[in-house]
C-alpha cells in the first residue's frame, strides 16, 4: 500500500518519528460535551417557543370563540328587544286607537261637569232632608219622654223620675232654638215647677222599716204564765228543808199545760205552740209584706188595712204584756199614719202643647218641600 492511500494508518510511521525516541503527544480532540448541551438548550428553547406559540394560538382561538358567542348573545338580545318593542308598540297603538277623539273628550268633560253639579245639588238636598229628619227624631224623642213621665206619675207616682224625663224633653226643645217652641217650653216649665214642689215620701225607707219589723215578727213568741216564786234560788233552798220542793216542781210542770187568769174581764187566749204558732207567724208576715207592696205603689188604703190586720193578729194571738209584742204593735200604729200617696201634677197640658208644636213644624216642612218642587 502507498502512503497516499493510507496516510493515517498507525502502523506505518515516518522515519523521523521512529528515530526520535521521544513519543509525540496525542492529537487534541474536539470537546464533544459542550456542543451537546448547547444543542439541548437550543432544542428546549425551540420547544418552549413552539409551546408558547401553540398556547397563544389556543388563547387567540378561545378569545375569538368567546367574541363570537358574545356577538351571538348580543344579536339574540337585540332580536328579543326588538320583538318586545314591536309588541309594546302594537299594544300602544291598540290603546291609542281605543282612546276617544278630541270631540268625544270634550263631550265627556261637559257631561262630567254636569254630573258634578247635579251631585252637589243632591248632596245639599240630602243634607237638608237629613237635618230635618234629625230634628223630627229629636222632637219625637221629646214627645216620648213626656209620655213616659206621665205614665210614671200615673202608675208609680215616681216624682223624681218624672221630673228627670220632663227636664230632658225641655233640653231637646232648647236645642232646637226655635221661637215657635216658646209656648211648649213655657208649659213644660210650669210642669217642672209643679213636680219640684210636690212632696216626695220616702217609700223605700218605709219598705225597709217594714221589712225589719217582719223579721222581728218571725221570732215573736207568746208570753206563758209563770208563778212569782219561779226562778228564786233562795225559795227553792228553803223549800227543800220543809218538804215543799216536790210541790214546786209539780206546779212548775203543771203550769206548762194549764193557765189560770184571775182577771175575769180579760179574754182568755190559748197558748200557741208548734204548727199553730207557725201559722200565726206566717199570717203576720204576709200582712206586713202586703203593707210593703202598698207602700211602694202608693196604695194608702191597702197599706193601712194591712197594718190594721197585723195589729189584729197581735191582739188575738199574742199577749201585750210581752214587751216584744207591745213594742211591735206600737210601731205598727206609728207607721200606719205615714203618708205614702201624693197628689201628682197633671202633665197632659204640656203634652198637648208639645204635640201642637210638632204639628206646626211638620206643616211648615211640607209647605217648604212643596215650594221647592214648584221652583224646580
Amino acid at each position: 500500500m502507498s502512503e497516499a492511500s493510507t496516510p493515517n494508518t498507525p502502523e506505518e510511521k515516518p522515519a523521523s518519528e521512529a528515530v526520535n525516541p521521544t513519543p509525540a503527544p496525542p492529537p487534541a480532540k474536539a470537546p464533544r460535551s459542550g456542543g451537546g448541551g448547547l444543542a439541548a438548550f437550543a432544542l428546549l428553547i425551540g420547544l418552549a417557543g413552539a409551546g408558547a406559540g401553540g398556547w397563544s394560538l389556543w388563547q387567540l382561538h378561545d378569545m375569538q370563540s368567546r367574541d363570537q358567542q358574545q356577538a351571538e348573545d348580543l344579536q339574540r338580545t337585540r332580536d328579543d328587544s326588538a320583538k318586545k318593542v314591536d309588541e309594546l308598540a302594537q299594544r300602544l297603538d291598540s290603546r291609542l286607537s281605543a282612546l276617544p277623539s278630541a270631540t268625544e273628550l270634550d263631550e265627556r268633560r261637559r257631561l262630567l261637569a254636569n254630573l258634578q253639579n247635579d251631585q252637589q245639588r243632591m248632596s245639599q238636598r240630602l243634607e237638608s232632608v237629613l237635618d230635618g229628619s234629625r230634628q223630627d227624631w229629636r222632637l219625637d224623642e221629646a214627645e216620648h219622654l213626656l209620655r213616659l213621665a206621665t205614665l210614671r206619675l200615673s202608675a208609680l207616682q215616681d216624682v223624681a223620675s218624672a221630673e228627670a224625663l220632663v227636664q230632658a224633653a225641655d233640653e231637646i226643645l232648647r236645642e232646637q232654638d226655635d221661637p215657635a217652641a216658646f209656648a211648649a217650653r213655657e208649659q213644660l216649665s210650669r210642669s217642672l215647677e209643679a213636680l219640684r214642689t210636690t212632696a216626695r215620701p220616702d217609700r223605700v225607707g218605709l219598705f225597709l222599716q217594714l221589712g225589719a219589723l217582719r223579721e222581728q215578727a218571725a221570732t215573736l213568741n207568746p208570753l206563758a204564765p209563770t208563778f212569782e216564786g219561779q226562778g228564786d234560788v233562795l225559795s227553792e233552798l228553803a223549800a227543800e228543808g220543809d218538804g215543799s220542793a216536790w210541790w214546786s216542781e209539780w206546779v212548775k210542770k203543771l203550769s206548762d199545760y194549764f193557765r189560770i187568769e184571775f182577771d175575769a174581764d180579760r179574754n182568755v187566749r190559748p197558748l200557741l205552740s208548734g204548727q199553730s204558732l207557725s201559722q200565726v207567724r206566717l199570717s203576720l208576715s204576709l200582712a206586713i209584706e202586703q203593707a210593703q207592696w202598698a207602700a211602694l205603689h202608693g196604695q194608702t188604703g191597702v197599706y193601712q188595712q194591712s197594718l190594721k190586720q197585723a195589729e189584729e193578729i197581735l191582739d188575738a194571738h199574742f199577749n201585750l204584756d210581752n214587751p216584744d209584742s207591745r213594742a211591735l204593735r206600737q210601731r205598727f200604729g206609728e207607721l200606719a199614719d205615714a203618708s205614702i200617696e201624693v197628689k201628682v201634677p197633671d202633665l197632659n197640658e204640656s203634652l198637648d202643647a208639645l204635640q201642637a208644636y210638632l204639628q206646626r213644624k211638620q206643616a211648615q216642612r211640607r209647605q217648604g218641600a212643596a215650594a221647592a218642587k214648584e221652583a224646580q
